[in-house]
C-alpha cells in the first residue's frame, strides 16, 4: 500500500487543538470532556508533561464494570500510563501498522518530549482515502486524455 505523506500534515489539516485533563480529575469529568468534545480519549497531563491517556475502552474496562463509581474515581487510577507515541515526522504507513499491531486507537505525537497533537485511527483512515481518491482522479484525467505530460 503506498500511502504518501507523513503525521505532520495530517496535524496541519486536523489542526493543533489537544483536550487534555489532569490526573487528579474525577473519571466522570473525563467522561464529560470526551462527550463535550466528541473524543474518544485524553491526554492526561501534569502541566506540559504527558503522564498518561484516558479513554473511552479504559472507562468501561476499568470502572463500569467494575461497578465503581465515576464520581469517586480518579484519572490517575484508570489512565493507560505504558503509551506509544510517534513523532511528526513520522511516516503514515508506519502509524496504521503500529496502531494495528498494537491495538490502540489514539496516538500522542511528540517533538522532542513535547505534545504536539494526537491522531486517531480514524485520521489515518480519513487520510489514506484522501490519497486514494487524488490517485484515482490522477488515473481517470490521464485515461480520458487529461495528461498534459
Amino acid at each position: 500500500m503506498d500511502v504518501s505523506g507523513n503525521i505532520n500534515a495530517i496535524l496541519a489539516q486536523k489542526g493543533d487543538e489537544i483536550f487534555s485533563i489532569s490526573p487528579d480529575a474525577t473519571v466522570y469529568e473525563a467522561i464529560e470532556m470526551m462527550s463535550n468534545k466528541n473524543v474518544g480519549a485524553l491526554l492526561v497531563m501534569e502541566g506540559e508533561r504527558l503522564v498518561g491517556m484516558i479513554s473511552e475502552r479504559d472507562y468501561t474496562r476499568k470502572v463500569f464494570l467494575r461497578g465503581k463509581r465515576s464520581r469517586e474515581t480518579s484519572v490517575t487510577e484508570i489512565m493507560s500510563t505504558q503509551l506509544t507515541t510517534t513523532r511528526p515526522q513520522e511516516g503514515v504507513e508506519k502509524c496504521l501498522r503500529l496502531m494495528t499491531d498494537k491495538h490502540i486507537r489514539h496516538l500522542p505525537v511528540l517533538d522532542d518530549d513535547k505534545v504536539v497533537g494526537v491522531i486517531s485511527i480514524g485520521d489515518l483512515v480519513k487520510w489514506v482515502i484522501s490519497c486514494q481518491s487524488a490517485t484515482i482522479a490522477h488515473l481517470e484525467n490521464y485515461i480520458h486524455g487529461g495528461y498534459s505530460g
